[in-house]
């Protein structure tokens, strides 16, 4: 079992102190445990720390009566960070033995275990912090570095192309904060868009069993690994639900969802608060499949970096789909993944999401500011 074990510092004003008239500062330091396999980091003492750095995280070894008599060894099995073969134990060592299986690089599956979200509410943070316009962020954080900074010399100019039809569905490019709610998405716009985005273009079969896909953007080891599920709440033909995308079959499958009525609570969940994304006719969730990837790069320091430049083309391809189509359209990683996956039945580790794109067509009015300084949406 790999862990890895952080310091973390509370500061705070001694309140006796405070009471003689003097504003001193105290500081407490705590040591959690951060595992790959649990979902909450967890605090530690020093005898904990103590056993867990004298533990092997590759070989089982049988601790001494002493050892399995103690305070600390009793809690850390309890809490999953030291694994037993006991039956009480089976359902961490089982978690841990499915994040080895799949090949992970362990500080990348740290990091991805520990930043997932589960019922944030961004949108209340930022208005409880006062960080919701630029003029807000910038009366509380200060100025941001630099837009550019350009390096010593004298830049040569590069010659400047005409604009082409295409560059200004380019310019058109602007993040939707407002969706027309009456208004449903054609079943062959959406059709249209997973075709020219998700859908394998061609295949080539290595063998029976060793299939890779080619699709109209590019990816790590030519694997694929992202896959798209749906939320649908407005599209013709369509009822509101949670939906699997086939690429090879272009087809949709129904998913086990609530029902339509709650369909709009459940996106709002799922974007965390941010009601102006909430309305989107079609959400497509982009969830890759890690054990896709992992099978060729094993153990890889690059490999979860890789899935997330996928998720990146696969972003901007649908934006520039959109666009073109005269939708609106957003993606936003700010999302509560661990709700999306127990709603989709996605586990985190073998496979879970990273990113929500929304698409529809953009209401006639303002009522959430939209980011055009170039005026080319809102003239």
């Amino acid at each position: 079992m790999h862990l890895l074990l952080e310091p973390r510092e509370r500061v705070s004003f001694g309140i006796a102190a405070i009471l003689r008239g003097r504003a001193e500062v105290e500081s407490e330091v705590s040591w959690v445990a951060l595992a790959a396999h649990l979902e909450q980091a967890v605090v530690v003492d020093a005898d904990e720390r103590a056993l867990l750095c004298a533990t092997s995280a590759y070989r089982w070894h049988q601790p001494s009566p002493e050892q399995l008599g103690s305070a600390a060894c009793r809690r850390l099995l309890e809490l999953g960070l030291l694994l037993g073969d006991q039956p009480a134990h089976a359902g961490p060592r089982a978690l841990d033995q499915t994040v080895r299986d799949m090949h992970w690089w362990l500080p990348a599956a740290i990091m991805h275990r520990h930043s997932r979200w589960q019922g944030v509410d961004s949108v209340d943070e930022m208005h409880a912090q006062g960080l919701v316009t630029a003029a807000d962020l910038r009366r509380s954080l200060g100025p941001p570095p630099p837009a550019v900074t350009p390096h010593e010399g004298v830049y040569a100019p590069l010659p400047r192309a005409a604009g082409t039809a295409f560059d200004a569905m380019l310019e058109r490019r602007a993040t939707c904060r407002n969706f027309d709610v009456d208004r449903a998405l054609p079943l062959s716009v959406l059709g249209q868009l997973l075709q020219r985005s998700v859908m394998a273009q061609a295949t080539l079969e290595a063998a029976p069993d060793t299939v890779f896909l080619k699709k109209n953007v590019p990816s790590g080891g030519g694997l694929h690994p992202v896959e798209a599920y749906l939320l649908v709440q407005n599209v013709e033909g369509l009822v509101p639900g949670l939906y699997h995308y086939h690429p090879l079959e272009h087809g949709l499958l129904a998913l086990p969802s609530p029902p339509p009525a709650q369909m709009r609570g459940l996106a709002r969940q799922i974007l965390s608060g941010q009601d102006w994304f909430a309305d989107a006719p079609a959400m497509i969730i982009l969830a890759p499949r890690f054990e896709r990837c992992f099978w060729k790069y094993r153990n890889h320091a690059k490999a979860y970096r890789a899935i997330v430049l996928d998720v990146g083309h696969l972003s901007q391809m649908l934006y520039t789909c959109a666009t073109e189509a005269g939708l609106g359209a957003f993606v936003t990683a700010a999302i509560n993944e661990i709700d999306i996956d127990r709603a989709l039945g996605l586990d985190g580790v073998q496979q879970g999401a990273m990113a929500v794109f929304g698409l529809g067509w953009r209401a006639s009015q303002q009522a959430t500011t939209e980011f055009d300084p170039a005026h080319r949406v809102w003239a």
